[in-house]
């Protein structure tokens, strides 16, 4: 069973990867773009495209993952037992992040400019977390040691170099992005002044910070709750900036024991909790063009933020049209607040649809099939949010549609962190 989950992992990250390729080609067809070394940080020059290939060649050493990963903390704790206090208690969440996160790198090392704007993110909210850069030294030789243990006689000087290589390249990017964020706190103290109930697993949680919490509408933040500490989740906020200062989120419960069943079910006013900087690109842009929105599930969140920020400058004649998906009726937990909105707003048509997975993480559910049958898109602005796949889906409708790539909005396609 082990050896199938592993070729299974293997066989499927090699499609995808040839997909791409596929795909350069046709777009480049000399494919001197793909193939040509990138700038990374600080001006250096990182042959990305050769390191995939590279690492692409031989993944089938290391995958699945998970062993991966268990070997590689279990060295980095032993060696550096300090370190382990800067992590949550269950690691399960932990480790599969960290796949995640080895999977996107591998997956998008031929186009480094995207990898450079997650990763300068994600080192500037890591200092939230207490990590500095000699942290990093500790994570390169711990991943050295598992990958050796990992591959076995198949390994290599080379693989081992194109991997170290491309860990120090996601380091100096996470470092550029710790240092850029020096003046922003690493988090905000927050206070729950609010604690709705919206269905059996969903509550909305209304939050002031002790200090200004600057963001746009679309983004999201990372929360911590005292009952987890040091386990952040992300979730988008659910209005535009307040005059008040109140934030609103969507949350959600799923797995039993992480920071959602701890927001949704034992959270209440009063409570206390930590917030990470506000992060997301997926804002409202200033564009004349009608408006589509397509959300799975709490989705909705940013998409509603956003709404709310066109409702203050929409252009004359601007119209709106919001698709809302979830599993079943009983799944569409904001009903209240969407009719409110469509009887607020007269240039805002609302659609539900439900049915399949369109509000969780299993499939993208009947949304790109409801988009088809309505109309022709392609002079549209869209903004879409909902789990990886069903954005992904929706992405590549709207493409298909005639929909030009700058114009579907939605955050990078990286899987959240979300439990």
């Amino acid at each position: 069973m082990k050896i199938n989950t592993r070729t299974d992992e293997y066989d499927r990250l090699l499609a995808r990867h040839h997909a791409m390729r596929l795909r350069r080609q046709i777009l480049s067809p000399e494919g001197a773009s793909a193939a040509r070394p990138a700038i990374g940080p600080g001006g250096t020059v990182y042959d990305g495209y050769g390191d995939q290939q590279l690492i692409m060649s031989r993944l089938d050493l290391v995958t699945p993952f998970d062993v991966l990963i268990e070997q590689l903390y279990a060295f980095m704790f032993q060696r550096r037992p300090y370190l382990r206090p800067l992590f949550p208690e269950s690691m399960e969440f932990q480790q599969d992040h960290l796949a995640r996160m080895f999977r996107y790198l591998i997956e998008n090392l031929h186009r480094l400019d995207h990898v450079l704007a997650v990763l300068r993110q994600l080192g500037g909210d890591h200092r939230k977390l207490g990590v500095w850069p000699a942290h990093y030294l500790a994570f390169e030789e711990a991943l050295a040691v598992a990958l050796r243990s990992r591959a076995g006689a198949g390994w290599s000087v080379e693989l081992e170099q194109a991997w170290l290589r491309m860990l120090r390249f996601a380091v100096k990017a996470m470092v550029d992005g710790a240092e850029s964020a020096i003046t922003e706190p690493p988090y905000w103290h927050g206070q729950v002044v609010g604690h709705e109930r919206r269905g059996p697993d969903v509550a909305v949680l209304r939050i002031r910070t002790g200090q200004p919490y600057p963001y746009r509408a679309g983004q999201y933040a990372t929360i911590e709750s005292p009952l987890l500490p040091h386990t952040w989740r992300q979730y988008s906020m659910a209005c535009a900036p307040r005059p008040d200062g109140v934030l609103e989120f969507h949350v959600r419960r799923t797995a039993a024991g992480g920071v959602s069943e701890a927001l949704v079910e034992r959270t209440r006013a009063g409570d206390a909790v930590r917030l990470g900087p506000p992060r997301g690109v997926m804002t409202a842009v200033d564009d004349p063009r009608d408006v589509l929105l397509v959300a799975g599930g709490t989705g909705l969140a940013p998409l509603k933020a956003i709404l709310g920020e066109l409702a203050e400058r929409r252009a004359r004649g601007q119209r709106a049209h919001l698709f809302v998906g979830a599993r079943s009726q009983a799944d569409l937990y904001d009903r209240e607040a969407l009719a409110r909105l469509s009887g607020r707003f007269p240039w805002l048509e609302v659609t539900p649809v439900t049915g399949g997975g369109a509000g969780s993480e299993p499939g993208p559910g009947p949304l790109p099939d409801a988009l088809g049958e309505r109309r022709d898109w392609s002079e549209h602005i869209a903004y879409v949010s909902g789990p990886p796949g069903m954005v992904g889906a929706v992405r590549a409708t709207l493409l298909a549609s005639g929909v030009p790539a700058d114009r579907i909005h939605h955050d990078p396609l990286v899987a959240a962190a979300r439990d």
